[in-house]
């Protein structure tokens, strides 16, 4: 269905090769999985799939790229566009209408389909994505995970034979992830329909691969059965760490088979010592707090205390309301109700003092971005800040991630955008952090580092508090979850106690290890027999 022939591609004549004389094929119903760190090449590949590479991306392509037996250097990503449906990073810049519905039929509309057949597949597939209720929904409404929903049904309505996603899951909470995964898949086994997939969290998606693509970063490309190559790769998710530090030969792809290979081996766990927390005082209060958007009512009525020195993940189902809560306490959306930090109100200082009270990492970090380089950038924050030239250099810096200051901040990495973001936002020294959705196409090795630059904010006092869908850097990385549902907090407590005991936000190696709440590696190889 799919064949690299000998390719190479590079983004310029001097520019070192991003794909390198890579061949291999995808089968024909198979679903195939690229991982690889950031940086890597993933988004090429698919790209050179659809035809948006070379066709719109400039560049060198040597080599053949064969789509189900059309060639990419004769047919324009146009003349793919019954063939291949695509869905990137970014939904909502891939978006042409204003609604729900009217997004699904857009491209069965450009494609010619009889409008009977088109409100046939808006009804199948709003059922197929679980998103029925939101059809006449406007789309810059709806959350950033309920948008990724959007935006892979309306590729599917079309009926490609061959389906690009790039990070398909990374707005979706784990539960609705496990539902569109299982959508997906059903198609790949039922239908034929073939699937190419780039994913940073593995722990999601690698037990519906039937093959995966490792891109270690020289431009090669590593084709193989999943367990064998992920047993390879530098990209480690919990059941790699753990295979890969008891020296299991090959990885288990479910949380099933890592507990039955746990039980044959004989491995034993004791549960792990109780976290030390040095929490401060309540720096942040929220009594009573109401956002409405409309007849939505998205944070109803609620309380919280937070601490500095704290770190606070915040969790919940798509559209519960954590975004409108942490938009809310930094004052940029209307709300009723009080906050308070330190006993001033962010949402009635100044601009100059709100920045000093909380600060806010948005879900898309480049939103706050506008200057045409990232040294600009820093410059404009220390004004912004009243701080002595350099100081969000020197922060950036802190942060130990390579920055090429004179470029667009646009052309940067996911990873290094957000770095660049949270070293404007700290550089006023606010007392309060607020990171909504941080991990969002960063690799496990920047997920690593972000980890440890909240730690070092926290021990240093600031109250950091995290919007996440990712289980697994709330378990390695915060002491306190609480639970959103409909704009309210259902569950609040230390995070070991609060995940483990939930099916949907317990990380993986608590479901191999349970009843233990083992939430990491480090935790397992601590309390094992195996050690």
């Amino acid at each position: 269905m799919i064949t690299f022939d000998h390719v190479s591609y590079s983004y310029g004549v001097s520019a070192p090769k991003v794909l390198d004389d890579v061949s291999f094929h995808v089968q024909d119903g198979d679903l195939c999985l690229l991982v690889g760190r950031t940086g890597t090449g993933k988004s090429t590949l698919l790209n050179a799939i659809n035809g948006l590479v070379p066709w719109f991306a400039g560049g060198r392509l040597t080599g053949t790229v064969t789509v189900d037996g059309h060639s990419t250097r004769t047919h324009r990503p146009r003349d793919l566009a019954s063939v291949v449906g695509s869905v990137g990073q970014n939904p909502l810049a891939s978006f042409v209408t204003d609604r729900v519905e009217d997004e699904i039929a857009y491209g069965m509309e450009q494609l010619g389909l009889a409008p009977a057949t088109m409100r046939k597949r808006v009804e199948e597939t709003l059922d197929l994505m679980g998103i029925a209720d939101l059809r006449r929904r406007p789309l810059l409404d709806l959350s950033g995970g309920q948008q990724q929903r959007v935006a892979i049904a309306a590729v599917l309505a079309a009926q490609p034979r061959i389906l690009v996603l790039d990070e398909p899951t990374s707005a979706l909470d784990p539960t609705a992830a496990q539902d569109v995964l299982a959508s997906i898949t059903t198609l790949v086994h039922e239908v034929g329909l073939t699937v190419v997939l780039a994913e940073h969290r593995l722990e999601r998606v690698m037990e519906f691969a039937d093959t995966v693509a490792w891109l270690p970063g020289d431009g090669s490309v590593h084709l193989g059965p999943a367990d064998k190559v992920l047993a390879r790769t530098d990209v480690r998710p919990p059941l790699v760490s753990l295979a890969q530090a008891l020296g299991w030969p090959s990885v288990p792809l479910t949380v099933r088979d890592a507990r039955r290979r746990v039980k044959q081996l004989g491995i034993h766990v004791t549960d792990p010592p109780v976290r030390c927390t040095s929490a401060g005082e309540t720096v942040l209060s929220v009594e009573d707090l109401g956002v409405r958007y409309g007849e939505l009512v998205a944070v109803n009525g609620l309380s919280a205390r937070f601490r500095a020195g704290e770190i606070t993940a915040v969790m919940g189902r798509n559209g519960a309301g954590k975004s409108s809560l942490l938009w809310a306490m930094q004052g940029a959306v209307e709300s009723s109700g009080g906050v308070e930090v330190h006993g001033e109100d962010p949402r009635t200082a100044s601009a100059t003092k709100a920045r000093r009270l909380v600060t806010l990492v948005p879900q898309t970090a480049a939103d706050l971005l506008y200057l045409p380089t990232g040294a600009a950038e820093c410059e404009q924050a220390d004004k912004e800040s009243e701080q002595p030239p350099g100081t969000t250099l020197a922060l950036l810096r802190e942060l130990d991630v390579e920055l090429p200051l004179q470029h667009d901040p646009h052309d940067l990495s996911e990873g290094q955008r957000l770095a660049l973001v949270l070293a404007i936002q700290l550089a006023s020294r606010p007392q309060v952090i607020l990171l909504d959705e941080p991990t969002r196409g960063l690799d496990y090795a920047t997920k690593a580092r972000l980890a440890s630059t909240v730690q070092e904010l926290a021990a240093n006092g600031t109250c950091v508090i995290i919007s996440t869908h990712d289980v697994e850097f709330a378990a390695a990385s915060t002491e306190r979850t609480v639970v959103m549902a409909d704009g309210e907090i259902i569950a609040d407590g230390p995070t070991r106690t609060t995940c483990t005991s939930s099916p949907s936000f317990s990380p993986q190696l608590a479901k191999v290890f349970w009843p233990h709440p083992i939430l990491t590696v480090s935790d397992a190889l601590a309390g094992s027999n195996r050690s």
